[in-house]
């Protein structure tokens, strides 16, 4: 019963939507086809569409649908997006060996503000197994809940749930990325989402010198936990610097140069996370510790972007500490806390036509304690992606091919190459 009410809230949102903004289109198209260039039509004054008008929300379309009362006491703006995708993977002698088609992402947004313009807040919902996938027995439908009070473009302040600004990876969303996922590195060391309290504090110092610092105190069980005995919270602070100016558009949490800075613009940045009493084996993610166990996790972040003239270049490096990594039921070890390190470099092209190349190189590291349990001395990912932007990352094509290797394993133990298709469509 439980999954015929999950699968029916998309059907339920949408209908919801199309009934809400029906009469409103209908009646501004009516209002329109009253005019022309050359002539005024006055309504009279007890006309209803005059009055159906007045009372109306207005509709902008294009970077999502927006709703807004004549009185503008409230905003909001509804947007979706969904990612088809179909994959194949190959073992060392090119033997398809997995095969995966899919709708990996589809999710609807809700951003506006209440009473003012001051007082803003945030929903995203996921409907897809990707993206609902049970945790601690709850439903993780929700991805993102937040309200934020910003004061001024200086600083604001936000409590509830959403992504942690640790790594510059996982701030940018899937739906901006130029290969068809993320890297191996961000899967492995990423710290997703979280419940609590989160604040910003943007500031230009002097010239173009940016200056961005990020801070949250966080449950530490991740999104959609819930509740839970004897863990503590979680830590987190970013430092982002922009000694060239920012980006257009946002472009530091974009993948590529889609933009084509029209000078030199550089990111450098850094961040640290701990996470007191953790009581899953990647902190906010991966399985619960066994026998209630809890571990002590602490991830530090450092971040490097350049882009110019439509080139795009990019480093991060992570890594998770742990001073016990190994999860021990009687006398056996059951689990293992993956610590380590990671390294991802990647570049890119974006042409005039909108064709952009890009490649990418990521190598994880386990430390040497826990390489027995991991099973290879060192995992590294090499791989080349194209992409068609038709609407920017709106509505883009995009295809990759990755080579694996894992120094110390077989390599009739894990598929060798990857091959995936991807189309993203959102407004």
């Amino acid at each position: 019963m439980l999954i015929k009410q999950t699968n029916r809230i998309p059907f339920i949102l949408i209908l919801f939507f199309l009934l809400a903004i029906t009469p409103s289109m209908q009646a501004q198209n009516r209002f329109k086809s009253l005019f022309d260039e050359d002539s005024v039509y006055v309504l009279p004054a007890h006309d209803p569409l005059l009055d159906q008008i007045r009372n109306m929300p207005n509709i902008e379309v294009g970077k999502g649908v927006t709703f807004q009362p004549k009185d503008k006491w409230y905003k909001l703006t509804m947007r979706f997006r969904m990612q088809n995708m179909v994959g194949m993977s190959f073992n060392d002698r090119f033997s398809l060996e997995k095969t995966e088609a899919q709708v990996k992402r589809l999710r609807l947004r809700f951003d506006g503000y209440i009473y003012s313009p001051k007082l803003t807040y945030s929903i995203q919902l996921g409907f897809t197994p990707y993206d609902a996938k049970p945790v601690n027995g709850n439903m993780n439908i929700v991805r993102d809940a937040m309200v934020y009070y910003i004061p001024n473009s200086t600083w604001n302040i936000g409590f509830g749930q959403t992504k942690i600004k640790a790594n510059r990876a996982r701030m940018n969303s899937s739906s901006a990325l130029q290969f068809v996922d993320r890297s191996i590195v961000n899967s492995e060391f990423n710290i997703d989402r979280d419940f609590g309290f989160f604040g910003e504090y943007n500031k230009r110092l002097f010239a173009d010198f940016n200056i961005v610092a990020r801070g949250s105190v966080t449950s530490g069980d991740g999104r959609n936990f819930q509740s839970a005995e004897k863990s503590g919270f979680a830590y987190t602070g970013r430092l982002e610097l922009f000694p060239m100016g920012r980006f257009k558009a946002l472009g530091d949490v974009f993948e590529g140069d889609y933009e084509r800075e029209d000078k030199p613009k550089l990111l450098v940045a850094g961040g640290y996370s701990f996470n007191d009493r953790a009581l899953r084996l990647r902190g906010q993610t991966g399985d619960l510790i066994a026998d209630n166990q809890s571990r002590n996790l602490s991830n530090y972040y450092l971040d490097f972007i350049f882009k110019y003239n439509g080139f795009a270049f990019y480093t991060d490096w992570m890594g998770r500490i742990c001073n016990n990594p190994f999860i021990q039921v009687g006398d056996e070890i059951d689990q293992t806390v993956y610590t380590g390190n990671g390294v991802n470099v990647q570049t890119s092209y974006i042409f005039p036509s909108k064709w952009e190349i890009a490649a990418r190189n990521s190598t994880l590291i386990p430390d040497q304690e826990v390489r027995p349990m991991i099973g290879y001395k060192y995992f590294n990912q090499t791989t080349l992606g194209v992409t068609r932007y038709i609407l920017g990352h709106n509505l883009k094509v995009q295809a990759d091919a990755s080579f694996n290797y894992k120094k110390g394993m077989p390599r009739d133990s894990y598929n060798c190459y990857e091959i995936r298709f991807q189309v993203e469509l959102g407004f």
